[in-house]
């Protein structure tokens, strides 16, 4: 079959042609051939992106390098755009011999949609693994355009000067409906290193569904109008403001994304949507730098590239990522963009043509984390006071903290994550109009993911994208089949479904990379919207089975004296927690707020001064309500273990149980 021309692109003194505040401008080559158009399709999961090489104009030598986007159900206006444009003149028709010419494609819908372009065009297409053009079209722009790359930090733009001699390894973050996130090693070197079904098809998804937009441009207008402290909890409305003060704790810090949803009367129709875009804008945006940072930190990498059609340049969306990167990091990383963001897949196709190699590029398939040491042959039985540390604690309450427990009394909180709990309930309020926490895991019980969930194969086809291991069955983005802005189309039972899923596997693989990140092989599980809760449990015990290969252990702790998943006694006091535990200082503990370096030497109590209170005493009368319980759990159970003793002891048996 022929190729649609024989030569490739010439980058010889190629340039940028526009301002930095212009989206997607021409890129200038001066040598190349004009009147061989050259054209290249990335089709994605919501998403058809065209690079094509075109004439001047003028009769100046060189051509230009253009771009064009079209939505993937409107693929007829992506056929008449390629004849309008007068692409198919070298790149389509037949050839002599009646071959058809090919086009270089890359994505899913590559395979999906090539026999709608063979009969609408006449053309077939060659088909480029997407991963392999995606760091094709990174390296391009890196290595050959000046100003390809900037940072986007406190309402600034500045471009970076990139040195090709010094630019591997670095991070790839490539936002689409999903997120992949690839370490580049060289220009035909790479892997995928991980990924989350928690990208920019959940939140236009979502944003369908709860503020009615149409468009993912007029979702970011919408949420560049709106206060996501609105419907998010921060750390100011659990401490009140004089605590923060004292503790050095930022008052505006989130702690559970649309929080504030949990303890409201308002319905959906009684907020804005612009507030609403704007919760979902920073909560997911926040949660993709977290995740981002953490693979970075376990490969060691300072240098992040965040590229994808999602980000298109958005100043809010930079802003937040470039936040989270740097407040994460300690301002040891930064977040850099690139200027062709969303066209990395189609521009790397399009380097592919005139290819001499003939070859595509290397994936290293490789573990997504460092190797460590290997999991002990201790069963969970055989755990005592000893050997039980270090372990990581997570609690999950409106948000997720996470808090590193190396010996009696000797613990340190690590991170935390603004999606927990309070966003799952927030989110299914809005959605579904439950009214509990348990009204919603029964709505889930009953409900279908899939009928919103976009999964590989439905980008893929029935094969999915075996290259990097992903089934067909594999979600690639939550929420990521939402078509319809009408609410009322969708079942409450499939949208509790995808909720449950998304943020418990959210869950579930920070945890994983957090414990893995401090060498941590146990990882304990409470609070008050996991522990109980049968679903819940399930959810977060498969997503760290399938992140860590089964080498983590997983233990929930529903009680104080909760019998663990192999049958081993555990108590707050033999966990070294005891103390973490005391209504004095579980609240500043578990807030999801930034790590302080040390907890609170005083004890910090809800009255606070000047007569201030919490503005969610609610929450806090939870949490107290909650330690009550498990202490008088804790009384009964030690009663019980002292008459057994004393039963083993008449007996003449030795007492294997110990508090």
């Amino acid at each position: 079959m022929g190729e649609a021309t024989g030569h490739g692109v010439d980058l010889s003194g190629a340039e940028i042609r526009g301002g930095l505040e212009d989206r997607n401008p021409p890129i200038f080559l001066p040598r190349q051939p004009a009147a061989s158009p050259l054209l290249a399709l990335d089709i994605g999961g919501t998403l058809i992106k065209l690079v094509y090489t075109a004439s001047c104009g003028g009769g100046a030598d060189g051509a230009d390098l253009r771009f064009a986007k079209f939505e993937r159900r409107r693929l007829h206006e992506c056929f008449d755009f390629i004849r309008a444009e007068g692409l198919l003149a070298c790149n389509g028709g037949t050839r002599p011999g009646g071959e058809n010419m090919t086009l270089k494609a890359t994505g899913g819908g590559a395979y999906k949609f090539a026999d709608d372009f063979l009969e609408k065009l006449g053309v077939c297409l060659d088909k480029l693994d997407e991963m392999d053009s995606v760091v094709s079209g990174a390296n391009f722009l890196l290595q050959n355009i000046p100003g390809a790359a900037f940072t986007h930090m406190n309402g600034q733009r500045n471009p970076v000067d990139v040195s090709p001699n010094n630019l591997f390894p670095y991070l790839l973050v490539n936002i689409g409906s999903g997120v992949s996130i690839l370490k580049v090693t060289g220009n035909r070197k790479f892997e995928r290193v991980t990924g989350t079904h928690i990208g920019g098809g959940t939140m236009f998804g979502l944003a369908k569904l709860l503020t009615g937009c149409k468009s993912y441009d007029e979702f970011l207008q919408l949420s560049q109008k709106g206060d996501n402290f609105v419907l998010d909890l921060i750390v100011k409305d659990i401490c009140g403001e004089l605590v923060c003060q004292k503790q050095g704790l930022s008052t505006s810090t989130l702690a559970s994304s649309f929080g504030k949803v949990i303890t409201s009367e308002k319905k959906l129709t009684d907020y804005k949507p612009e507030d609403i875009a704007s919760t979902l804008l920073s909560a997911f945006t926040y949660n993709i730098a977290q995740i981002a940072f953490l693979v970075a930190s376990l490969l060691g990498l300072r240098r992040v590239f965040f590229g994808g059609s999602y980000i298109r340049g958005h100043k809010s969306t930079m802003e937040n990522i470039s936040y989270a990167i740097d407040f994460w990091s300690q301002s040891q990383m930064q977040a850099v963009f690139l200027r062709h963001e969303g066209y990395l897949g189609a521009l790397g196709a399009l380097m592919s043509y005139g290819d001499p190699s003939g070859e595509n590029l290397t994936l290293e398939e490789k573990e997504p984390h460092h190797e460590s040491a290997p999991v002990d042959g201790t069963s969970v039985d055989e755990e005592n006071d000893s050997n039980i540390f270090p372990y990581l604690l997570v609690n999950i309450g409106s948000g997720v903290s996470m808090i590193e427990v190396i010996g009696k009394g000797k613990f340190e909180r690590i991170i935390g994550s603004h999606l927990g709990g309070g966003t799952i309930l927030g989110l299914a309020r809005l959605l579904t109009g439950c009214s509990s926490y348990e009204e919603f895991l029964e709505l889930s019980q009953r409900g279908n993911n899939l009928s919103v969930d976009l999964t590989v194969g439905d980008i893929y086809g029935g094969e999915g994208y075996p290259k990097v291991g992903l089934p067909a069955s594999t979600t690639a983005a939550s929420f990521g089949k939402v078509n319809s802005s009408k609410l009322s189309e969708y079942k409450v039972e499939d949208l509790a479904a995808a909720l449950l899923n998304s943020f418990t596997y959210n869950i579930g693989q920070i945890a994983y990379f957090v414990a893995n990140l401090s060498g941590l092989k146990r990882i304990f599980f409470r609070g008050a919207y996991v522990c109980g809760h049968e679903k819940t449990m399930d959810k977060i015990s498969r997503s760290l089975k399938y992140w860590s290969k089964g080498e983590v252990q997983t233990t929930f702790l529903c009680h104080e004296g909760f019998l663990g998943t192999l049958g081993a006694f555990w108590s707050y006091e033999n966990m070294g927690i005891d103390s973490l535990a005391a209504h004095e200082v579980i609240r500043e503990v578990l807030l999801g707020a930034p790590y302080t370096g040390q907890f609170p030497s005083l004890p910090v109590t809800q009255q606070q001064e000047n007569g201030e209170h919490s503005t969610l005493e609610g929450e806090v009368e939870s949490l107290r309500h909650d330690n009550a319980m498990l202490k008088a759990e804790v009384e009964r159970l030690q009663r019980e273990n002292v008459e057994l003793r004393a039963k083993l002891v008449r007996s003449g048996e030795t007492s294997t149980f110990d508090l």
